[in-house]
């Protein structure tokens, strides 16, 4: 395994390369850091912000009621399926796409979707009454009858799960600069793709992120979905020079402090909590640059979801030469690793339900990648199941799905 580039660049926290709206930024650029070149597509007192002033610094767990571990012990979603799922777009939930992606879990073992309730620019996608929700982000009517189609999905017995962009919000970032990250010139940072990021030791920014939580378990999600749990890629070349509410405590602690007070906020609705998080983490030491540490992280939540896209590992990982070409070396790998860095947390180990790769790779470049078909997508769920991993979920950005896989591989 080429080790040596992955704990760099995982120290780091990577150099921002966008991939398919999802949280891979520092996965992708590790792989092109490892094989250029190819081709990207895709504390206590109060202290002082940005514009001057003083916020109160993020609730730790020791200020937040009911963050106490013995809170994630139980399933509140006992009743929950094995869940077998697929990413869907706000714009597909809402849109004609609907009816082909509710056909496909009808007649297979498909039996959840994963939709965008606020997305990867910030956007609330639908149309909220909650005033303070529409005073601090810019809803849009993309699910144009959000009653609608939770009842749509009811209908169909798909077990619903909400998905939150977190920190990466664009949208807030702007409309609220005091709780983004502010360049000496007073112009809101952006990443190399443009988009903002919101501060993690901020607050407020927990609190909307659980009120957008909140409400859509009223709305009847099961599940919430949190993804770009982190800081900026990169963010420890820059954490002295921008502008922005801070405390003393690592970012990695603030990660984790955000997980937990979620999970408390949420416990009481009985909703399960989920996060995204690098396929790596699983397989190198803490992000400290980006804070996310896969084991904080895990133990605070009920299901973890490792991006473990197989394109998404660079030459060596797992004794393969190109990962992406073989998908049941490189995800039979992965679950060794995840097994191995959650088994200690016992009765904390939360469900591992990994994202896995619906999507071809071709900006891997000639050689490097194949194209995904049912062979591919099945040798992934099988190596899933003989690492003893029987959720999973799917990612393709379009929302178009391979047809014919045997789900239960």
């Amino acid at each position: 395994m080429n080790i040596t580039w992955a704990l760099l660049m995982m120290a780091l926290g990577g150099v921002g390369v966008q991939h398919n709206g999802h949280d891979t930024d520092v996965a992708a650029a590790l792989q092109s850091a490892v094989n250029p070149p190819i081709t990207a597509e895709h504390t206590g007192s109060p202290t002082q912000n940005a514009t001057g002033g003083t916020s109160s610094p993020a609730p730790s767990p020791s200020t937040t009621p009911g963050a106490a571990d013995s809170a994630i012990q139980t399933d509140p979603q006992p009743e929950a399926p094995k869940v077998k799922g697929i990413y869907v777009t706000a714009y597909s939930a809402g849109g004609s796409r609907m009816e082909q992606l509710l056909a496909l879990l009808d007649k297979t073992e498909l039996n959840s979707m994963v939709i965008d309730i606020k997305d990867d620019a910030g956007y609330i996608t639908y149309k909220t009454d909650n005033a303070e929700l529409q005073q601090m982000g810019k809803p849009q009517n993309f699910i144009g009858d959000i009653n609608k189609l939770m009842t749509r999905l009811q209908k169909h017995e798909v077990y619903p799960i909400a998905r939150i962009v977190v920190f990466k919000d664009s949208v807030l970032a702007k409309k609220n600069p005091e709780l983004s990250f502010v360049n000496t010139d007073g112009s809101i940072w952006k990443n190399k793709g443009g988009d903002s990021f919101v501060n993690p030791y901020n607050e407020a920014v927990w609190k909307y992120n659980v009120d957008i939580a909140k409400e859509a378990v009223k709305l009847g999600f099961k599940e919430i979905q949190f993804d770009y749990v982190r800081f900026p890629e990169g963010f420890e070349k820059r954490a002295d020079t921008l502008k922005y509410t801070k405390s003393n405590r690592p970012r990695v602690e603030i990660i984790a402090d955000f997980v937990k007070y979620a999970k408390a906020e949420l416990a009481p609705l009985g909703v399960r909590v989920s996060v995204d998080i690098f396929g790596y983490a699983a397989s190198v030491p803490a992000a400290e640059g980006i804070g996310q540490d896969f084991v904080k992280i895990s133990k605070n939540v009920d299901v973890i979801s490792p991006m473990v896209y197989p394109s998404h590992y660079s030459t060596g990982w797992f004794d393969v030469k190109d990962p992406d070409k073989d998908p049941y070396a490189t995800i039979k790998g992965s679950m060794v690793d995840t097994h191995k860095k959650l088994d200690p947390l016992g009765s904390y180990k939360p469900v591992i339900r990994p994202w896995i790769q619906d999507f071809t790779a071709s900006w891997l470049g000639s050689g490097h990648y194949v194209k995904y078909g049912k062979q591919q997508v099945e040798d992934q769920i099988r190596a899933l199941k003989d690492e003893k991993v029987d959720e999973y979920l799917l990612w393709n950005a379009n929302n178009r799905y391979t047809s014919g896989v045997d789900y239960e591989q």
